[in-house]
This record gives structure tokens, C-alpha cells and sequence, in this order.
């Protein structure tokens, strides 16, 4: 286990890990690694080379197995983020029904290019595969959490209004 002084993630996230490895039969405590991923990146905002050796070292497992996870699933941000990162759907069926419109005036309203973020650390900008809502297109997914649906022009602008005056 990571040297207390030089561990990057918290006891409190280690007692998570705990409660999460709990859930499961003791031989396979591995079967955690997407909960342990998902309480690392709560602490810190995205998961780390580090926080990808300790989980691995807590569960078991060679990091690189740790790694592959957290490069397959496009929730967890292999890099510090924007407060608000903004996924738009622009797999076939939402691009059918402008989800790549969406995007782009996303982009043009933010002043970023979609896989940037906005000077002021507020928004991340990215694209996304299926969000499982075709009919609702555009669609958009809020920090992996907030679906909003039929993202017309006036939606995004006064989405991206309300998370700004939130921070008011």
C-alpha cells in the first residue's frame, strides 16, 4: 500500500473503498474498481496516474488493468476538467436530429473548441456516444450526471446561463 505521506487520495476515501469492496465476496473485491475510480475522481476532480496505482494497489490488481478501465469509460476524466463538463451526444441518431449543431454553437457560445476548457475553468466541452436518449435529441449529459433533452439553440444558452449564475 502507497506510503500514507505520499498517497494523493484521502481516509475518507479509503473508507469508501472499504464500504464499496464490502459489496462484494472478499475474492472478489476487484469487482469495485469502477466505484473506487468514481470516489477518486469525486476527491479530486479526475482520476490520476496515482490515484489509478493506489486503487489498484488497494483492490488487488495490476495497475494497467486499473488503467484500462479508466481509458474504456469516458466518465472518468483522465485530466483536470472544467466545473462543468458538457458531454453532447453525436452518435448517429442525435446527429440525425442536429446534435452536431448543438455542439457547435456549444462551441461557439463557450469560446472553445469541443475537448477544451474555457479559461475561466467553468465548462469542458465534449462529444459522447449514445447517452441512450435518441428520441430526446439533442441531447447533453451535465458532469456525468444531469441529462437535458431537445437541446434547441435557446436551451444550451440558457443552460449554460443558469451554471454561470451559479457561480454568482
Amino acid at each position: 500500500m502507497a506510503d500514507v505521506s505520499q498517497r494523493v487520495l484521502s481516509d475518507a476515501a479509503y473508507q469508501r473503498f472499504a464500504r464499496e469492496v464490502a459489496k462484494f465476496p472478499p475474492d472478489q473485491k476487484q469487482s469495485a474498481v469502477m466505484a473506487c475510480l468514481a470516489i477518486a475522481q469525486q476527491e479530486q476532480g479526475f482520476v490520476s496516474r496515482q490515484a489509478e496505482q493506489e486503487v489498484a494497489e488497494y483492490l488487488g490488481m495490476p495497475t494497467i488493468a486499473v488503467h484500462e478501465v479508466t481509458t474504456f469509460y469516458n466518465m472518468y476524466n483522465q485530466r483536470p476538467l472544467g466545473k462543468y463538463k458538457l458531454n453532447v451526444c453525436t452518435n448517429l441518431p442525435c446527429q440525425l436530429r442536429d446534435g452536431h449543431k448543438a455542439l457547435q454553437h456549444l462551441e461557439r457560445k463557450l469560446g472553445i473548441a469541443m475537448g477544451q476548457t474555457t479559461a475561466d475553468g467553468m465548462f469542458t466541452l465534449q462529444q459522447s456516444e449514445c447517452l441512450g436518449a435518441c428520441a430526446d435529441s439533442p441531447v447533453l449529459l451535465v458532469n456525468d450526471r444531469t441529462m437535458c433533452s431537445f437541446m434547441s439553440p435557446d436551451k444550451l444558452d440558457q443552460l449554460v446561463d443558469q451554471l454561470k449564475g451559479a457561480q454568482a
